[in-house]
């Protein structure tokens, strides 16, 4: 990433929001944690003044397993053409972390009544080269997604004061709805009873069945998700050929 384009993963959400507004939700590590679905915890180390801010995460893999590194950050809160960059790097000893180090940033581009707020980065994985098949079959993918659901959470919480929590809930509940509408068109289970509830007109329903089924499984697996509900979808996914890595990026070491 050293002063050439962007290859990682790349993200960008336009969000209805004042510029202060957001780089708060994003640069304060409390307010961070909550949006961010690839963290569980961000806290500040001390540092003395003009240094780079360091900083301690945690990430919750599974119930009883969390992995933690350290990194590095700095930010130009003001430039000439009134964007602004934040660059961090990070490391991860834990053994069980495929990600080993790397490093990105954030951007912050005024957009007429919005922001475009993107983010470029990438890290190298460890365990070999069963962890790069794994990290390009499964764990990039998945990163990439949780990148782009979360920057969408953060836009509902901005544009639409929907707190990080409850949209969460609102997204398990409609994978949950979606997922019970395949299961019952797949299945068939609940269904009888259903159809007996109309009484005469159960026979005529049961013809109609396989093409209600048909239409269930394509609005749950084809349906857009609701406004309220984060979704990666809405973020863009592939960097523009023109966007570079900030120049704050190099003035980081490696953390330790």
């Amino acid at each position: 990433m050293r002063g050439q384009e962007h290859r990682g993963l790349y993200v960008e959400a336009r969000i209805r929001a004042g510029l202060d507004d957001l780089w708060a939700r994003t640069q304060d590590p409390t307010a961070h944690q909550r949006w961010d679905l690839r963290f569980s915890r961000i806290e500040y180390l001390p540092r003395a003044q003009g240094e780079p801010q360091r900083f301690r995460y945690a990430t919750r893999v599974l119930p009883f397993l969390t992995v933690a590194g350290t990194g590095v950050s700095a930010g130009e809160r003001e430039r000439p053409d009134g964007t602004r960059t934040s660059a961090l790097r990070f490391s991860s000893p834990h053994p069980l972390s495929l990600l080993a180090e790397g490093s990105g940033y954030w951007r912050y581009v005024p957009d007429g009544d919005a922001v475009r707020f993107l983010t470029g980065y990438d890290y190298r994985p460890r365990w070999g080269r069963f962890g790069a098949v794994a990290d390009r079959l499964l764990f990039r993918p998945l990163m990439g997604w949780a990148t782009a659901w979360s920057f969408d959470r953060l836009r509902l919480w901005l544009e639409r004061g929907t707190t990080p929590g409850r949209a969460l809930a609102r997204w398990l509940t409609e994978l949950g709805v979606r997922a019970l509408v395949l299961v019952v068109a797949c299945t068939g289970l609940g269904l009888e009873p259903f159809l007996r509830s109309f009484g005469p007109f159960a026979a005529s329903l049961a013809y109609l069945c396989p093409l209600l089924l048909s239409v269930a499984v394509c609005v749950a697996l084809l349906a857009p998700p609701l406004p309220a509900t984060p979704a990666a979808r809405r973020c863009l996914r592939r960097s523009p050929a023109h966007v570079r890595a900030p120049r704050v990026l190099r003035t980081l070491e490696t953390p330790r």
